[in-house]
C-alpha cells in the first residue's frame, strides 16, 4: 500500500527492475564503438585562441618603471625593484634622470589571472601569452622574473582581426598633421636658409657652440634605427637548443632573443 500511494502522489510510471541498468549499459555500449576524439595532449599541442590567458609576459624595454601595475594588483602579486640613474644631458643643461628597472617578478601562486595589470599598463609593457605549461613541484619556483617573462613575450599572438560590423579603432593622425603645417613656414623664408650652413663649418674649425647640436643629432639615429634579426646567430642557437631537447616555441623565442642583441652589437659596431 505505501509503495502504491507514492507512486500515485509522484505520478512515477511502474518500470521493470534492471532497466534503467540495462540503458546504462546501452549508452556504454554505443559510446565504446565511437571513434576516440581525445586530443593526445602531449604529442598534440592545443591551438588556443589570441585572448588565451595563459600567462603575463613582460617586455622589458617598454617597462618605465612606473609602478602602476603593481600599485592596481588586488593580489600585490607584482615585484618590482629599480634604481635612479643620472645622465649628462648631450648639449649641455641640468642633468636628468632615469629609472632602471633591477627586478620585475610575478608570483604566478597568488596571480589570479584577473589581467588588471595588462590593462592598465600605459607603455604596452605586459601582455597575455597562450603559454601555459610552467607547473612546478615547488611553490617556491612559481615566482618567475624578468628574463622568463622576457622570453614569453616571443609567443605572444597577435590580435584578432575584427568582427563583422564592428568600429575599427580611431588613429589621431590630426596631431601629426598639425606638427608639419607648423614647421613648414620657417624653411620658405630666405633668411633663415643661410644661417644654417653657416654653422655646419663651424664644427670643421672645433668651435663650441657648433659641437652641441652635432653631438645632440647624433646619438638620436643609432638609438631609434630599426635592425634585422641576425639569422646565422638565429639558425645557430636554435639548432643547438633543440638538439638540447628545449621545447620549439621556447627555443625560437630564445634564439630570436639571441639573433636581435648580436644584430644590434653589430650595428653599434658599424
Amino acid at each position: 500500500m505505501a509503495t502504491d500511494e507514492m507512486q500515485v502522489r509522484t505520478g512515477a510510471p511502474e518500470t521493470g527492475y534492471g532497466l534503467g541498468l540495462l540503458k546504462g549499459l546501452a549508452v556504454t555500449l554505443k559510446t565504446m564503438l565511437r571513434p576516440a576524439i581525445t586530443q593526445q595532449y602531449p604529442r598534440v599541442k592545443p591551438d588556443l585562441p589570441a585572448r588565451s590567458r595563459g600567462v603575463i609576459a613582460l617586455k622589458e624595454a617598454n617597462c618605465t618603471v612606473c609602478y602602476k601595475c603593481s600599485r592596481e594588483c588586488p593580489d600585490w602579486c607584482i615585484y618590482i625593484d629599480a634604481h635612479k640613474e643620472t645622465h649628462d644631458p648631450a648639449s649641455g643643461g641640468k642633468a636628468r634622470s632615469a629609472k632602471v628597472l633591477d627586478r620585475f617578478a610575478i608570483d604566478y601562486a597568488l596571480c589570479m589571472y584577473c589581467g588588471i595589470c595588462v590593462e592598465v599598463c600605459p607603455f604596452d609593457a605586459l601582455f597575455w601569452s597562450p603559454e601555459f605549461e610552467y607547473a612546478t613541484y615547488d611553490i617556491v619556483e612559481l615566482t618567475h622574473e624578468k628574463e622568463r617573462l622576457e622570453e614569453w613575450t616571443y609567443t605572444v599572438l597577435p590580435p584578432p582581426e575584427l568582427e563583422g560590423g564592428a568600429v575599427p579603432p580611431v588613429v589621431t593622425p590630426p596631431v601629426e598633421a598639425a606638427a608639419p603645417p607648423a614647421a613648414a613656414p620657417p624653411p620658405p623664408a630666405p633668411a633663415a636658409a643661410p644661417p644654417p650652413p653657416a654653422p655646419a663649418a663651424l664644427p670643421a674649425a672645433g668651435s663650441a657652440p657648433a659641437t652641441g647640436p652635432t653631438e645632440a643629432q647624433a646619438p638620436a639615429p643609432a638609438e631609434h634605427r630599426e635592425v634585422a634579426l641576425d639569422q646565422e646567430t638565429f639558425d645557430r642557437v636554435l639548432a643547438d637548443l633543440l638538439e638540447k631537447g628545449t621545447e620549439r616555441r621556447v627555443a625560437e623565442g630564445q634564439a630570436r632573443r639571441a639573433a636581435m642583441i648580436a644584430a644590434r652589437k653589430k650595428a653599434e659596431g658599424s
